[in-house]
Order: C-alpha cells, then structure tokens, then sequence
C-alpha cells in the first residue's frame, strides 16, 4: 500500500456514504467548513485558502469537481490532473479532514447534503456566489477568502504555454 492509498482510505468519502459522515460529525458537536472547485495543478493559493478555510470550523471537507463537470464548465482539455490524483493530493493535506467529488458543474446539490456551517469561496466569487442560498437556508454563512495576487491556474497555464513556445522558438 502506498502512503497515498493510506490517505485516500482514511479520507477519501464516496459522495453516497457522505451523509453518514456528515451525521457522525454533527452527533460529535463539530461544525463543518465545506470548500469546492477543481484544484487542478495544485498551487501556494489553493493552499492559502484551504488552510483559512480549516480555520473556520472543526471539520473541513473538500468537495472536488469531477474531471467531466471540470470539462463542461473549463474547457475539454482540463482537468490537467486527473480526479483520482486530485482527491489523493486532498487527502494528503493534514488540515483537510475528508474529501469528496460531485459531477455538476456547481456544487449545490452536495452542499445541500452537507449543509455546511461554513463554506468558503475565493474573492472572485464574493457573498453573493451561487452556492449563497442553498448554504443559508442550511443555516450556514459564506465566508470570503482574499486571493494572492497572481496564483491561479489559469495564469500558471499560460506562463507555461508561453515558456514552451519561447523555448520552441529558439
């Protein structure tokens, strides 16, 4: 067994099972910090915000668009990483408590499962996102992480396609 499969088995929750976990939490008095997205090619911001988002309740569960909901709402040729490596990046994290995909291209229906006390999105998203209502007519509240300027995948995409054509060029 790999550390990851380790991980992955401790982590790691199918989207059918995640109501049990979610209730075991709850019967144990934790509150639950929810975070979505695709986190594909895994960088210092999505860390920046997972931590804070860790810093928001007792238990933090990530929720990973699958590599179909990646290609309807980015584009056909992402994810880069696979949903497998993705969810065992996740699982690797310490301050990450589960993890978990869903295959829509928003996450409302999981986070109406979860019903979070927190769920946080990045600045670009801001109070008013899409998951706004379904979190606060679960009683939760959104909690807004500010991003660091410059990290995004997107922007580590194209730095890269231009670094590959400059070194083509040459």
């Amino acid at each position: 067994m790999t550390p990851f499969q380790n991980y992955r088995n401790q982590k790691v929750i199918d989207p059918k099972i995640l109501p049990e976990t979610i209730s075991e939490w709850r019967s144990n008095g934790h509150t639950i910090a929810t975070l979505n997205g695709s986190f594909d090619l895994m960088h210092a911001g999505h860390l920046h915000m997972i931590y804070e988002a860790s810093l928001t309740a007792d238990k933090l569960l990530i929720a990973l668009n699958t590599d179909a909901s990646v290609q309807k709402y980015k584009s056909k040729d992402r994810p880069i990483i696979p949903l497998q490596y993705r969810l065992d990046m996740m699982a690797a994290i310490a301050f990450i408590d589960a993890v978990t995909w869903f295959d829509e291209t928003d996450p409302c229906a999981i986070l109406n499962t979860i019903r979070p006390d927190v769920h946080v999105n990045g600045a670009e998203y801001g109070e008013n996102c899409i998951e706004a209502d379904v979190v606060k007519k679960g009683g939760g509240r959104i909690h807004i992480v500010e991003l660091i300027p410059g990290l995004s995948t997107s922007e580590i995409i194209k730095k890269i396609e231009s670094l590959s054509c400059a070194s083509s060029a040459s």
